[in-house]
């Protein structure tokens, strides 16, 4: 049901998986900020932080093999451009 491995290409492209990790971002969020000052005056408070916690979680289970891949290609591309760039300087001195 959710993707773990992912090509540069595919990981580019808008998925489930960030429909998911959009969907979840927003749960955890939201719960995190509710349940930190309730979890001082009701016991629920506790349940949120729980449900915000396990949503992040859940949020970085689905999405960090596409940040992953991405960020590496990134990575490959910016070594390049760098790389480039310094010939061309050195060219001109």
């Amino acid at each position: 049901m959710i993707r773990r491995r992912w090509s540069p290409e595919a990981a580019d492209e808008w998925t489930r998986e960030d429909f998911f990790g959009i969907v979840l971002s927003v749960i955890s969020y939201v719960a995190l900020a509710l349940g930190t000052p309730l979890v001082f005056f009701f016991w629920w408070g506790w349940l949120l932080l729980a449900v915000g916690l396990a949503a992040l979680l859940l949020m970085i289970y689905v999405i960090d093999p596409k940040l992953k891949v991405i960020s590496s290609e990134y990575e490959k591309r910016q070594k390049r451009y760098l790389e480039d760039l310094d010939r061309k300087i050195r060219w001109e001195d």
